[in-house]
């Protein structure tokens, strides 16, 4: 099974042991931030940006773990955690808001004041539970010094910034929004992607554009979640949005959209074309915050006893949470949201899972807080935080173990937790180890389950889940008609196919991995891995100024390997180094495969790999230096060492894949190289031109004289499409995933984006 990052056990496992690495987000350490600000009113002018223009003021020095930045932005933060009366107020830290530098490529750091919370541990708890059922921010504790000034215990959360997206969702160029209310929200005023008008501009006084356009997508996805739901699936991620709203009931998070102000979280549209919730400021979870809200006027709050009781069905038929209507006027999407609401207070609240964990942080940040004089509560009220319960002005803060504790018993005597379910049991894959394009069988022995059986598949963590039936008629490999084994085909198109297991009857539905899709099994394919002469380096460009971008959107260097043969191979089990003292510098990633007499290309940024573009964690020199390509026992597969390299220019073997290296007259990113005879050229020579560019649903390809045929490749060199051409050819690209694609025709090549 694949497992993105489960919190809760991994909390469980480490109890016990000693962290060996100080890392940013590690809960289980406190980090140490220092500021230094050489303004003797460094306050004042930090209140008066945040009243006013919300700028950050330069910080002479910032230490983070005992590593030094200089001008660093900073500014106060939040809305009713911070007041210009405390003396420990919200932060955010800018390293690059001055000059180019990160603390392990972080270059936003987010910090929370413990603001309405006495336990000083709800934001990090409640982040480290979402992460098992989806992606969100990581989280930990940091003590926080100005001018040497001990300020008191911070929570530390990681920033939903471009990072975070691009490794995520593998893009961070397309329709992004923080969805908070640039003003005061009111019950019916709030960002509940409640359809207003078709002009963009009544909605951005409650959501704000995080990317450089969006508005018109922003739009059309409250059209639909308003007037259209039939068509829900088709705009967003179901699954996130099912987790997202179970998570918000089960932890009674009502700061939250399911609170009465629908605030509180991100949205980004993936390259799929879906947009992606991420629950962001989870201070107040766990009944911090006891505004439910209800119809147009409803601002009352909840007592301990009402968030304790609060109901799994709760706006379900309030038309200010379109979303929540929509999830339960739908069958399917409705048993989903159940199943993961039982799946969180089975793993987190039923298994007392909340108490060990509690009681682990405050055990890490009890010095901490004792220390801390600027603190919301008394240390009384911080060491009884957990069993009692804390009025805060006219409202309640639960203990987290009495909500806990009460809120597990309501849950599970509910009627939706104690239907009969399905039950998924002897998962079977016909072949565990198949060839590229053979068709597997993956079977299920499945009962109670009279409404279907699902199998959700992809062959890519940047796509979504495709989900196709699963059949007991004896013709899928499930054996016998009727046996209760259920089954179906799928045809193995890459190394690595993913898939969960989905059943349901009209009363509920169950997954498995019950933690679907955000986990999910796997099947790896048999594909041999290369040797020597089977892949080389085929081409790279050191300087890259104004060349081919990245899937974010950047000028980088490039290195682009050729497979010399008529067989898909992997590199996994190879590494690429620019320093021959150093082999194993960059080791391939499982999944990457370089298709037969084709090319595959790598970034060499220092930046992220993600399952579709591989970055490497070093740059090219400018000035010369080595590059090679070797296994795990030392046999180099090929290598060359290079010197001085000019803007723009590559340097690419001529013959492709078996030359020597030359400066080539401009760079062949994933295509041939060097010509190899005349009838290569005279396919075509011409330019192409391609309108619109950038793209969305249709485009036009349009030739300066007659091309017998061209391709489409994506960024990778993977060919998208073959056609015979003609001078002017028109595609529907509808259904093309947004990105950086190529047309080719001879030796011609024209670069266009589809958004």
């Amino acid at each position: 099974m694949i497992k993105r990052l489960s919190g809760l056990f991994l909390l469980l496992s480490i109890c016990s042991a000693t962290a060996t690495a100080q890392f940013l987000y590690d809960y289980t350490t406190i980090q140490r931030i220092e500021i230094i600000f050489d303004q003797p009113n460094w306050d004042y002018q930090m209140d008066t940006a945040k009243i006013g223009t919300d700028t950050f003021i330069v910080a002479s020095t910032v230490l983070i773990n005992g590593i030094q930045f200089d001008s660093v932005g900073v500014k106060y933060k939040g809305n009713s955690s911070y007041d210009s009366t405390y003396a420990k107020n919200p932060l955010h830290l800018s390293l690059d808001e001055f000059k180019n530098q990160s603390y392990d490529g972080y270059t936003s750091i987010k910090l929370g004041n413990g603001y309405a919370d006495p336990s000083m541990i709800r934001e990090v708890i409640s982040y480290n539970v979402l992460r098992n059922y989806m992606d969100c921010p990581q989280s930990s504790f940091a003590e926080v010094f100005i001018n040497g000034v001990y300020i008191g215990l911070y929570s530390n959360i990681e920033s939903v910034d471009k990072k975070f997206i691009s490794a995520k969702f593998l893009s961070s160029q397309n329709a992004f929004f923080k969805c908070n209310p640039i003003g005061n929200p009111g019950p019916t005023t709030k960002c509940n992607l409640k359809f207003i008008n078709a002009d963009s501009s009544s909605y951005q006084n409650y959501y704000e554009l995080k990317s450089d356009y969006g508005w018109n997508e922003l739009v059309n996805l409250c059209d639909t979640v308003t007037n259209t739901p039939a068509a829900l699936s088709s705009i967003i991620d179901i699954d996130r949005v099912a987790w997202m709203l179970a998570f918000n009931n089960v932890m009674v998070n009502l700061d939250s959209y399911s609170g009465v102000f629908c605030q509180n979280y991100y949205l980004y549209r993936d390259n799929d074309g879906l947009f992606n919730p991420v629950v962001w400021d989870l201070n107040m979870s766990l009944g911090g915050f006891p505004f439910a809200g209800g119809g147009a006027t409803g601002m009352g709050s909840l007592n301990v006893t009402a968030m304790t009781q609060f109901p799994l069905n709760a706006h379900s038929t309030d038309p200010y949470w379109p979303l929540i209507n929509d999830i339960f006027n739908n069958a399917q999407f409705k048993r989903m949201y159940f199943a993961h609401a039982r799946t969180i207070t089975n793993e987190f609240l039923s298994t007392l899972g909340y108490s060990v964990m509690a009681n682990y942080l405050q055990g890490i940040i009890n010095p901490s807080v004792t220390a801390d004089t600027n603190k919301f509560f008394s240390d009384t009220q911080y060491q009884n935080s957990l069993t009692t319960d804390i009025s805060i002005g006219s409202y309640t803060v639960p203990g987290i173990n009495n909500l806990c504790s009460a809120r597990n018993s309501f849950l599970l005597a509910s009627t939706e937790f104690n239907y009969t379910l399905p039950d998924i049991n002897n998962i079977l894959v016909s072949d565990t180890f198949p060839k590229i394009d053979s068709t597997i069988y993956i079977t299920a022995a499945i009962s109670n389950a009279g409404l279907g059986v699902y199998l959700g598949y992809r062959y890519d963590n940047d796509l979504h889940f495709t989900r196709i039936p699963m059949f007991d008629d004896g013709a899928h490999g499930d054996g016998s008609a009727g046996d209760g084994v259920y089954g179906v085909s799928v045809t193995m198109d890459a190394a690595q196919l993913y898939y969960y297991i989905y059943a349901e009857n009209t009363d509920a539905g169950m997954f498995s991995p019950e933690r679907a899709e955000h986990e999910f099994y796997h099947v790896t394919a048999n594909v041999p891995v290369a040797t020597a002469g089977q892949v080389v380096i085929n081409e790279f460009l050191a300087v890259n100024q104004s060349d081919t971008i990245n899937e974010n959107g950047k000028n980088e260097d490039w290195i682009e390997f050729y497979n010399t043969t008529n067989s898909d191979l992997s590199l996994f089990g190879l590494y690429i180094t620019d320093d021959f003292t150093n082999p194993t510098k960059f080791a391939f990633p499982e999944n990457t495969i370089i298709q037969a007499n084709s090319y595959l290309i790598i970034w060499a940024d220092e930046k992220n790999t993600t399952s579709s573009y591989i970055h490497t964690n070093f740059k090219l020199a400018g000035t010369g230096e080595e590059l090679m390509l070797s296994d795990l026992n030392g046999n180099v597969l090929d290598s060359l060492t290079f010197g001085p390299q000019a803007n723009d220019l590559s340097w690419g073997r001529c013959p492709n894949g078996t030359g020597n290296f030359q400066v080539l007259p401009s760079t062949t990113f994933a295509k041939e190289n060097c010509p190899v005879g005349i009838d290569e050229i005279s396919i075509y020579n011409g330019t192409i031109e391609i309108y619109p560019n950038p793209a969305h649903s249709q485009m036009t390809i349009r030739f300066s004289e007659f091309a017998k045929s061209f391709t489409i490749c994506d960024i990778t060199g993977r060919v998208m499409l073959s056609a015979s051409g003609g001078q002017e050819v028109k595609l529907d690209i509808s259904n093309v995933p947004a990105g950086v694609y190529f047309v080719r025709a001879g030796s011609s090549t024209k670069r266009f984006i589809i958004n």
